[in-house]
């Protein structure tokens, strides 16, 4: 009998023992768990401090890629308009000076006319001042077709057919010698510039 109830004292015993170590185990889980969740909340912490701090690195990175966009920007659109405006005066400095060329080339015929009438006034025979005069002015007829050679003006040819888009007739006669609507005689020269017609050639044309 006394065996008996020492066993089951020792039952008991043990019973108790082993609940109080499962009471520990669960309060160190517990420990553990709470241990842990401050850690994972301090790294959770850190890790957002981080991810924080790097976003506002990021961020001054790209306003000062902006600004760096931005001025290049306007630096370029500055040269831009300063082109623009440049080249825009070249263009009307140019319409506006666009015959300099042609009228200096006719600067030697002016020249030459008054080289001619300053002969006029010297002690010359009428013979000599004819030939002077007539030299005078053949060199300067010479220096303006130079000119116009240079400066790609040619005379309108008026030979053969009658053509109104570079002839204008201003007399009509009856011939043998010319087929009907063909120039018979040029009265006034005709030019052009390049293919743009200056003046039309004044004619007469054979009319049957």
């Amino acid at each position: 009998m006394e065996k008996k109830e020492n066993n089951m004292k020792d039952e008991i015993k043990d019973k108790i023992v082993e609940e109080a170590l499962q009471e520990d185990d669960t309060q160190i889980d517990n420990i553990n768990d709470d241990d842990n969740k401050v850690i994972n909340e301090e790294t959770n912490t850190n890790d957002d401090e981080e991810k924080s701090s790097s976003l506002e690195d990021k961020i001054v990175q790209l306003e000062e890629q902006l600004k760096q966009s931005e001025d290049k920007y306007y630096r370029v659109h500055a040269d831009f308009e300063n082109v623009k405006k440049r080249l825009e005066k070249e263009k009307y400095q140019a319409i506006d000076y666009a015959s300099e060329k042609f009228a200096k080339d006719l600067l030697t015929s002016i020249d030459t006319l008054e080289m001619a009438l300053a002969s006029s006034h010297g002690d010359l025979s009428s013979q000599e001042l004819l030939k002077k005069l007539q030299e005078g002015i053949e060199l300067t007829i010479k220096n303006f077709n130079t000119a116009f050679e240079k400066h790609d003006i040619t005379i309108v040819e008026a030979t053969g057919e009658f053509d109104p888009n570079f002839h204008d007739a201003v007399m009509q006669v009856n011939s043998d010698e010319y087929e009907n609507n063909h120039i018979v005689k040029r009265l006034q020269k005709g030019y052009k510039f390049k293919d743009r017609l200056l003046r039309a050639a004044m004619v007469s044309i054979c009319k049957k």
